[in-house]
């Protein structure tokens, strides 16, 4: 998440370790050890796009890290505070703040390391957006009220508001899957996966992406007291060989490549517009949107560089208009409530029937 949530939740979870007396003390370290993790994005190179890719969210934020992390921190903060807190204390703030920052990681759709180095699988729980004000401004300002009274009461306050904020995009993400199947129903196919992930900053616009028969398909949900579809379009999961037929396969774009899929969790696909832009299809500006929010470009006559990152986050004045209307619940024409009968088009349109979802 982002670096303050994440400081605000490590701060929180050290204060829960702390005595009254204590608490700006322990907000303070854990506030720091919270956002510790997050150094990891300097492990970059100008000559290797995707390295920063690969240890973001790497070795710093497994949980197997978790005591060594806390041990640098409560060392650099036993130090400079010369010495007034014992040693053990300093590094029980720093263990909770430290260790609460994988965990909240993975609770957004980037992917986290949880289990370095036993494995390398990227955890995603996709119930949050990296990015959510209406988890971290109510918990912020309550962690204010705690550190200007010493309120442990109001601290646990906010420490509750945030596990049920998280709990409700459980509940959001089981609503947006069970709708994904649906769709996938109606259209006559079954699914290999399929995911739902938070639209930016809010648990009300989800994006609904699953694979069947080598193809995504993408659709968007609004999920208030009512269900609405938004429908999106498909587009075909990359296949090197039909799609980048001038690769050679051992060449160093071959295997950005494949750590640019292991990255993507083989959710890449080539841009319809560009067919030497290979794009991540888990992100897009809009929900419904098959326009990837990032992406790699080939070069066929340099293959043994490395490939190049590129961003594609241009949010014209239509989308945003668009994106204000769905979250107000006006979704006009863009879409349909769930249990509408609506007549049955091709894939990649509108879909119906689609039987109301409990």
């Amino acid at each position: 998440m982002d670096p303050i949530s994440q400081g605000l939740v490590g701060g929180l979870a050290s204060q829960t370790v702390s005595r009254s007396k204590d608490l700006r003390t322990a907000a303070i370290m854990g506030w720091l050890a919270g956002m510790a993790p997050d150094l990891d994005v300097l492990i970059a190179s100008p000559s290797d796009p995707l390295l920063f890719l690969e240890h973001h969210r790497g070795f710093t934020h497994s949980l197997l890290f978790i005591p060594v992390g806390a041990l640098l921190c409560a060392s650099c903060f036993y130090w400079l505070t010369r010495r007034r807190h014992a040693f053990k204390q300093i590094y029980l703030w720093c263990f909770m703040g430290y260790g609460i920052h994988g965990l909240l990681d993975a609770c957004t759709t980037y992917g986290t390391q949880l289990f370095w180095p036993l494995t390398d699988w990227r955890l995603a729980f996709n119930n949050i957006s990296v990015v959510d004000p209406l988890l971290t401004v109510p918990a912020l300002m309550l962690f204010a009220v705690a550190w200007v009274r010493r309120s442990r009461n109001t601290m646990w306050i906010a420490v509750i508001w945030i596990g049920a904020y998280l709990a409700m995009g459980v509940v959001q993400r089981e609503r947006a899957e069970a709708i994904g199947y649906a769709l996938a129903a109606q259209r006559g196919v079954t699914p290999t996966r399929l995911e739902a992930k938070p639209g930016f900053g809010n648990l009300l616009l989800w994006k609904i992406i699953y694979e069947a028969d080598g193809t995504f398909y993408v659709a968007g949900a609004r999920l208030g007291f009512d269900a609405w579809v938004i429908p999106g379009g498909q587009i075909r999961k990359l296949d090197v060989t039909r799609d980048l037929p001038f690769l050679v396969l051992t060449s160093t774009h071959a295997v950005d490549i494949e750590r640019f899929r292991w990255f993507s969790n083989d959710y890449l696909a080539v841009d319809p517009k560009d067919p030497l832009y290979i794009v991540d299809m888990r992100y897009s500006m809009l929900p419904n949107d098959i326009n990837a929010m990032w992406g790699i470009d080939l070069d066929p006559e340099r293959q043994q560089a490395h490939v190049v990152y590129r961003t594609r986050r241009t949010f014209t004045d239509e989308q945003s208009q668009r994106l204000i209307r769905w979250l107000t619940d006006d979704i006009g024409d863009d879409g349909y409530p769930v249990g509408e009968v609506v007549t049955p088009i091709p894939a990649g349109s509108k879909v119906g029937p689609l039987e109301p979802i409990p």
